[in-house]
C-alpha cells in the first residue's frame, strides 16, 4: 500500500507505477465511487479502446463441450 497526502485543492496523486499499471494518463476520464468506505478511482476507456480490446469470455467446461458439438454438427451439415 502506498500513502499520499491529498492536495490543496483535493487533488490526488498516484504514483506512477500505480497510473501505468492501469493506464491512467494525463487528461483521461476517470469515475470515482464510494465503496465500503472507500473511494474507488475507474478508468474510463474511451470508445476507441473499449471497442478494440476483446472482452474475455467466460465458459464452463460443460458449455464448452455443447458449443463444440453443435459447431461441428454444423460443419458436418
Amino acid at each position: 500500500m502506498v500513502k499520499r497526502k491529498v492536495g490543496s485543492k483535493g487533488e490526488l496523486f498516484p504514483p506512477k507505477k500505480i497510473m501505468e499499471k492501469v493506464g491512467l494518463r494525463p487528461g483521461a476520464v476517470v469515475s470515482y465511487s464510494v465503496e465500503d468506505n472507500r473511494l474507488v478511482v475507474e478508468t474510463t476507456p474511451t470508445l476507441e479502446n473499449a471497442f478494440s480490446k476483446p472482452k474475455p469470455v467466460r465458459i464452463t467446461l460443460n458449455e464448452f463441450r455443447k458449443f463444440r458439438k453443435k459447431l461441428s454438427k454444423e460443419a458436418e451439415a
